[in-house]
This record gives C-alpha cells, sequence and structure tokens, in this order.
C-alpha cells in the first residue's frame, strides 16, 4: 500500500465518515487539505467568515440529523469559529471543526498566526485533540466524529498542524473506538421506569414538557403516541418546538419567559410535570421557587449532568429519549382527564397569544403569520436572536422536528443567515426561510455572497424595526425608555442584496404585505425581503425578571 499524506488521510478519513458537504475557508496553515479539495471530492462551501463556517455546519447537523463539518486555518482562522461552536455546544449539535496550526516544532514560540485552539475552545467543546504524530491523524478522526454523535451530542474540535499534513504513513482507517471513560450508551433503570409509569397513571394534572433532545433523539414521533394514548397536554421548548404540532388540542406551545400563558398556567397548577430532553433553562422557569410549584418531576435525559441541575427531580430516567418514551408507552395507561383538559382548553379560548393590529403600519407578529399562512406550517424556519425569534416561536405553527433552528441557549445574534445557508444545503429542494431582526442580519451580512454564488434559494425576511428590538423592550419596560445605543441606522437592504445579485423587495405597505411575500417564496432563487414595522412593538406575553411564571404580563386578549 502507498503512503498517504496527512492531508490525504483527511480526506479518506472524512469519505470513510461519509462526509458530505465542508463548510470552510483556506489559510496557510490548511492548504494542503484545500489542494486536494480542488479535485472536488467533497462538496465545498466557500463562506466568508469562518464564524459563518461553524454556524452553516450548524445549521446543517440541526436540519439533517447529520455531523455538521467546517474546516478553518490557524490563528485567527481558528479563533473566528469560537462562538459558532459555542453555540452548537450550548444546543447540543454535532459539529466536528477542524483547524491548521502551525508546525509541531514551532508550537508555543507565538509563531505567524499560532493560536493555542485546543485550550480556548475547551470551555465550548465535548472534546478536542491537538494532533502531533500522524499515526494519531486517521484514529483521531474517528473518535471525533464518534462522540460528536453519540450520547448527548456536541461540538469536536481537531487541531492539526501543517507538518502532520505533510507527513506520510500507510493509511489503516480503524473500525471501532476505545475511550475508556466514555460510555455513552446508558442502561435504563427498569425499576424506575416502573415508578415512573405508576407516578404518570396516578395522576391527575400531568403536564409533559418536550424539549430539543426529543429532537435530537428522533422521538417525536413516539412522544405523540405517548401523549394522545395518556392525554397528557405538551408544552415544548424553544429548541424542542415541532416536536408536537401547535395545531394539536393537547399542545400548550411554548412555556416561559414569552411563551403563552396557559402553558405557564398549566405548569403552575399541574401535578406532575414530565421534562423530556430538556435542561429546565432560566428563560423557562423563571424564579425557581414558583416554577411547577405542585408538581412532581419526573426527568428523561441522556445526559446524568443535567438531572437535578436546576429542579428538584423525584425520578429520574437517564437515557435516550426514544428508548425511553418507546419503553413507557405500553405502561402508560389511558386516561380521559377530562377535568385537566377541560382547564387546558378554558385557559386556551381566555388567553389566546393576542396583538393588536390597528394604524397603518405592519405588526411583525403579522408577517409570521402570514408566513405560516402561505407555506402552510411547512416551511423550514431559521432565525437570528430577538424579539423576531420570539414572534417566529409564537406565530409559526410548527408540526415538524428539525424545521425550527434557532440559537436557544446562547442567543447568538448573526447565527440566522448561515445557519439558513447550511440548512438548504442540507435540505436541498425545500423552503427555507430565515426570519431576522435588523440588527442581527448584519453580523454575518457577508454570507449573502456565499448563497449568491452558489444560488441557495434562501428566502431572508428582515423584520425592520431600525432598533435593537428586545434590548431597546428591556429599556422601555425597565429604565425610562433610555434608548441608549439601540436606535440603529441601517443600510438600504435592498440595494445592498442587490449588489450582491439577490432579488430585494421592500414592503412598507400592511396592504401588499401578503402579495409580496408570496412573490418572495414563490422566486426559484435567493431572496431578501425587507419588512417595515412598528418600531416599538414588543413582545408579549413577557414574565418580568425575577418574577414567577404565573405573573406574566401583557398580551391579553382584551389587549388586541
Amino acid at each position: 500500500m502507498s503512503k498517504l499524506t496527512g492531508a490525504e488521510i483527511f480526506i479518506e478519513s472524512l469519505k470513510r465518515e461519509q462526509v458530505e458537504v465542508i463548510f470552510g475557508y483556506p489559510g496557510g496553515k490548511n492548504i494542503p487539505i484545500y489542494n486536494l479539495l480542488y479535485d472536488n471530492p467533497f462538496k465545498h462551501i466557500l463562506v466568508r467568515h469562518e464564524q459563518a463556517a461553524a454556524h452553516a455546519a450548524d445549521g446543517y447537523a440541526r436540519s439533517t440529523g447529520k455531523v455538521g463539518v467546517c474546516l478553518a486555518t490557524s490563528g485567527p482562522g481558528a479563533t473566528n469559529l469560537v462562538t459558532g461552536l459555542a453555540t452548537a455546544y450550548m444546543d447540543s449539535v454535532p459539529v466536528v471543526a477542524f483547524t491548521g496550526q502551525v508546525d509541531t516544532k514551532s508550537i508555543g514560540t507565538d509563531a505567524f498566526q499560532e493560536a493555542d485552539i485546543r485550550g480556548i475552545t475547551m470551555p465550548v467543546t465535548k472534546h478536542n485533540f491537538l494532533v502531533t504524530d500522524i499515526k494519531d491523524l486517521a484514529r483521531t478522526i474517528k473518535e471525533a466524529f464518534y462522540i460528536a454523535r453519540t450520547g448527548r451530542p456536541g461540538p469536536v474540535l481537531v487541531d492539526m498542524p501543517i507538518d502532520v499534513l505533510g507527513a506520510r504513513m500507510e493509511f489503516e482507517y480503524p473500525e471501532t473506538v476505545d475511550l475508556p471513560g466514555y460510555d455513552p450508551d446508558l442502561t435504563l433503570n427498569g425499576d424506575r421506569l416502573e415508578r415512573a409509569a405508576e407516578v404518570i397513571n396516578s395522576a391527575k394534572r400531568p403536564v409533559i414538557f418536550a424539549g430539543g433532545g426529543v429532537v435530537t433523539s428522533g422521538a417525536a414521533e413516539v412522544l405523540r403516541e405517548l401523549a394522545r394514548k395518556a392525554r397528557i397536554p405538551v408544552t415544548t421548548s424553544l429548541m424542542g418546538l415541532g416536536a408536537y404540532p401547535i395545531e394539536d388540542e393537547l399542545s400548550l406551545g411554548m412555556p416561559g419567559m414569552h411563551g403563552t400563558r396557559y402553558a405557564n398556567y398549566a405548569l403552575c397548577e399541574a401535578d406532575l410535570l414530565i421534562g423530556v430532553g430538556v435542561r429546565f433553562d432560566d428563560r423557562v422557569t423563571g424564579r425557581l421557587d414558583a416554577f411547577a410549584p405542585k408538581a412532581k418531576v419526573v426527568h428523561i435525559d441522556i445526559d446524568p449532568a443535567e438531572i437535578n441541575k436546576n429542579v428538584e427531580t423525584f425520578i429520574s430516567l437517564v437515557g435516550d429519549a426514544k428508548e425511553v418514551l418507546s419503553k413507557l408507552l405500553p405502561v402508560v395507561e389511558e386516561i380521559e382527564r377530562k377535568e385537566w383538559l377541560a382547564q387546558i382548553a378554558e385557559w386556551k379560548r381566555k388567553y389566546p397569544l393576542a396583538y393588536k393590529d390597528e394604524g397603518p403600519e405592519i405588526k411583525p407578529q403579522a408577517v409570521v403569520q402570514e408566513l405560516n399562512r402561505l407555506t402552510e406550517g411547512k416551511a423550514i424556519v431559521v432565525t437570528e436572536v430577538g424579539q423576531h425569534q420570539m414572534w417566529a416561536a409564537q406565530y409559526y405553527n410548527y408540526s415538524y422536528p428539525r424545521n425550527f433552528i434557532t440559537s436557544g441557549g446562547l442567543g447568538t445574534m448573526g447565527f440566522g443567515l448561515p445557519a439558513a445557508l447550511g440548512a438548504q444545503v442540507g435540505r436541498e429542494g425545500e423552503l427555507v426561510i430565515d426570519i431576522s431582526g435588523d440588527g442581527s442580519f448584519q453580523m454575518n451580512v457577508q454570507e449573502l455572497a456565499t448563497i449568491s454564488e452558489y444560488n441557495l434559494p434562501v428566502k431572508i425576511v428582515i423584520i425592520n424595526n431600525g432598533t435593537l428590538g428586545m434590548v431597546r423592550q428591556w429599556q422601555e419596560l425597565l429604565h425610562e425608555k433610555r434608548y441608549s445605543s439601540t436606535i440603529l441606522q441601517n443600510p438600504d437592504f435592498l440595494k445592498l442584496a442587490e449588489a450582491y445579485g439577490i432579488k430585494a423587495i421592500r414592503i412598507d405597505d400592511k396592504n401588499q404585505l401578503s402579495e409580496k411575500l408570496n412573490e418572495a417564496l414563490e422566486y426559484a432563487g435567493p431572496v431578501l425581503v425587507d419588512v417595515s414595522v412598528a418600531w416599538e412593538e414588543n413582545v408579549w406575553p413577557m414574565v418580568p425578571p425575577g418574577a414567577g411564571n404565573h405573573e406574566m404580563i401583557g398580551g391579553e386578549q382584551d389587549d388586541k
């Protein structure tokens, strides 16, 4: 067998991992790999900033369930990945990032474009590697993909010095991994499963709280079967949207700071809370002593570290959500729970999501509602972070897992545009809509060039209120309307899009909203839609900081 260079081993290893797409940016220390990519062994998407490479790999992974791959050079190329890796880490997304590095003899000498990317990313990756010997390269790549996709998924980084990429040896890809201390195959405790079933069957007012772990594990279908069999209402976290159909009679929508009133009221009155693939984030719980105060908590999660981290658990079931729910399904009983469901129905009737739609201005909620109507709730919706993100979560009827992609844990502005292009690459032929704010959009606006170059038919809808909306809302409510550094002087987004060769549409007349959104959706290529909306519109309802979920303000039906 002829000897291969480290760069050739990299290519062959990725082929063994069935990688289809790499999002990357070339530089001096990964150039041996790009020399081989010239022959097109994979689809390579040239982004315009390395942060976008990480977000695009993330969006690809979330939309497909596959591992996303990104590639950067050393030094600033590697450090530009950090925000994207932190985003994937907080939301448990399987991404493998590869970085070039200075040669092994120069490591630690402050060589040109040297950075200790392994040390820098240690807090924001599931694991990371520095490969200092070509003999370890293939094995390390095998381990990186295994760690990223198994157990609780997450990002892994592999740092590769340029002399390792240039060295030669015979290629042999390992069939298995040997990682003492890492055991993602957890054995479910049978006794606890039986106890959980007993508690569920005896509950009068149970609620299922489904999170991103349901989507990740592919457990959405069995979750639906269990909820409908046992007649248990379901509330879904921001990351869990799509795990349970929003329009189903048992759906409570999203809970928490900007969730529905009826979801929060149900949590306050529940006698049993079944958390599945959730980490009980502070944006959901509000003040902890007021969160589900009457409920025993059954917590199902693949990560033992999440048990009792934020909320005290009555019964914990550590394991994959799909496996655990599949074993619970036959032992939970069919119970009507008429009184509880009647109470839920009354709350939903009395406290629907609502907003005033008066005057000539376009309301941002109406934009999302119209997108939902035109697409029949079937689009892949990607968002940036801010007010528009919450409106997208509230007013689009998600019914399918992996169709809502957003930065939940880290709340990363600039995530949406590159994540949308990653999702479009992963779900070719499907409709991808990036609902964006005018502030977030400008953080990775250069990726319009990537979308244009590859003619990715992403529909970019900018909810343009001329402000950093969520911060402005807090300034209005909590800081006497002292709008410090939140009023934006924006460019002409239409001219900007046209400069990149992208079709652009402006909507500033509410009577043209439907027609022009439909024009954008029907267009075969990428489109940017700039929608001028009411600048002082707020996200309601809202749980104020330090309050309990039962103390929501705003958004009452009679405010319409």
